[in-house]
């Protein structure tokens, strides 16, 4: 059995929710300059996260994977908190990959549509402009 000083505490955020938190004996996450490993009596951190595959070992010895966009991860004592804009959790990697692409290609409809309404917005303003000009 783990002491409780073998543990860490890890912590998932997105902008609307609270992902993840369970206790975890190790972290696997990748950086601007390369994968790295936090054990619980490693020294505090920060990094700034790159999209890929977060993994951790959970207090019951299980592994288990989230995939994440960019983002930030904070060690310090023993807690990890990451910090996402995206993420998608689940064991099997073969399902996790097929859930990532539909959900990050849903994302990314979303993100066109939006780019494009706020396009129309911008011509509309200009074109209000440009009329309210011409009737000074």
């Amino acid at each position: 059995m783990n002491s409780p000083n073998s543990v860490m505490y890890l912590k998932v955020v997105l902008p609307t929710k609270i992902l993840l938190e369970i206790d975890v004996l190790k972290v696997n996450a990748e950086a601007e300059n390369g994968m790295f490993c936090l054990l619980p009596h490693h020294l505090d951190f920060v990094a700034t996260l790159v999209p890929s595959l977060l993994s951790f070992i959970s207090s019951e010895d299980e592994e288990q994977f989230l995939a994440i966009d960019r983002g930030i991860l904070v060690k310090q004592g023993d807690r990890v908190t990451v910090a996402t804009q995206h993420a998608v959790q689940g064991g099997d990697l073969g399902i996790l990959k097929q859930t990532v692409e539909q959900q990050f290609r849903l994302i990314d409809e979303r993100e066109k549509i939006a780019r494009s309404v706020l396009a129309k917005l911008e011509v509309s303003t200009i074109r209000g402009f440009i009329e309210l000009g011409e009737s000074i």
